[in-house]
């Protein structure tokens, strides 16, 4: 049995993680890193294959793992750190996994969720970037004050969660595996 790999390792077009600097530098490394493993994992799929769900009953997919990062980055990053109030794009209290039920394989629907998403990575990076430091706390609604350096773990930790599922969904399209 051959292991088909996403992309030659020496190939590989994610940017290095930080393997010293001050901490904002690493969290913000490994933040980008996970980004770019979960655009990696979906890189060279068309619209239909993007939208394959993984198992009955999952409604998972690689284009639903986009919509719902977009709304995971924006309820942090807009809501919590800069305190606007938002309305997610894809679910609603009539719709509470919009995220992911809209995910279907259309050419329009992955071109706007992509669009989202690197929309949504600019604003969060702007957050991170515009801080005066990691203590800088926002307002999460469950949790009361949360720091900065809260967020960047805790969206490290989101990506990664969701990119071994991102691993499971690629492996089931097109037998694609690693990185």
């Amino acid at each position: 049995m051959s292991i088909d790999m996403f992309v030659n390792p020496d190939e590989d077009p994610r940017s290095a993680t930080p393997v010293g600097g001050d901490e904002r530098g690493m969290l913000v490394g490994f933040l980008r890193w996970q980004r770019e493993t979960l655009a990696l994992k979906c890189a060279g799929l068309d619209p239909a294959q993007l939208a394959t769900r993984a198992v009955e009953p999952s409604r998972m997919s690689l284009l639903g793992l986009v919509r719902h990062m977009v709304e995971v980055e924006q309820y942090w990053f807009q809501r919590v750190m800069s305190g606007q109030e938002v309305v997610k794009p894809y679910s609603s209290k009539e719709d509470p996994d919009g995220d992911w039920d809209g995910a279907v394989g259309d050419p329009a629907v992955v071109a706007q969720a992509w669009a989202a998403w690197e929309a949504q990575v600019a604003f969060s990076d702007q957050v991170v970037a515009g801080a005066a430091d990691l203590d800088v706390t926002g307002d999460d609604p469950w949790d009361g004050p949360v720091s900065l350096r809260y967020v960047l773990i805790h969206m490290i930790e989101e990506y990664a969660r969701h990119n071994g599922h991102a691993d499971l969904l690629r492996e089931r399209i097109d037998g694609a595996v690693g990185q």
